[in-house]
């Protein structure tokens, strides 16, 4: 069994591009546009995930997008999506820089939880130890759900 990808669909795709390469880091591998159909495929990688994902076509997030208006509702029910950061402290500190509500701050200096325009919550885990408790994030309480 492998891996391949986790599908989201999503309301905006140029929001959810800015959310999910600008703001939150992933690089866009391929796009997929079916006339027929109505809908566009954008598959996105970690950077450090690209080049594997160029080769075996994972792991990778798939955005959905159908090009006739549809609401969303129960983007918590889906779960969440989770990547392993370098410092999780400067992930959150970019976020929040560029307006992303950080819900669920990095208190334990391991993991943080932030949510997609969509409500899909993505967590963000330290890679190795956590980090020592530091602030603004030790004291920040959680915002909204995660």
């Amino acid at each position: 069994m492998e891996y391949l990808h986790t599908m989201i669909r999503v309301s905006d795709l140029d929001q959810s591009l800015d959310f999910f390469v600008k703001k939150f880091g992933l690089v866009e591998v391929r796009r997929v546009q079916n006339e027929k159909g109505r809908y566009t495929l954008v598959f996105l990688a970690a950077p450090d995930d690209v080049e594997r994902a160029n080769e075996t076509k994972a792991p990778l997030v798939e955005l959905t997008y159908n090009w006739d208006p549809e609401v969303y509702t129960g983007g918590r029910n889906f779960g969440h999506l989770a990547y392993r950061v370098d410092d999780i402290y400067a992930v959150c500190k970019k976020l929040m820089d560029q307006g992303v509500t950080i819900n669920r701050p990095p208190r334990d200096g391991n993991m943080a939880f932030i949510r997609t325009p969509d409500g899909i919550s993505i967590e963000l885990l330290q890679k190795g130890n956590p980090k020592p408790p530091q602030e603004p994030w030790a004291s920040m309480p959680n915002t909204g759900t995660w």
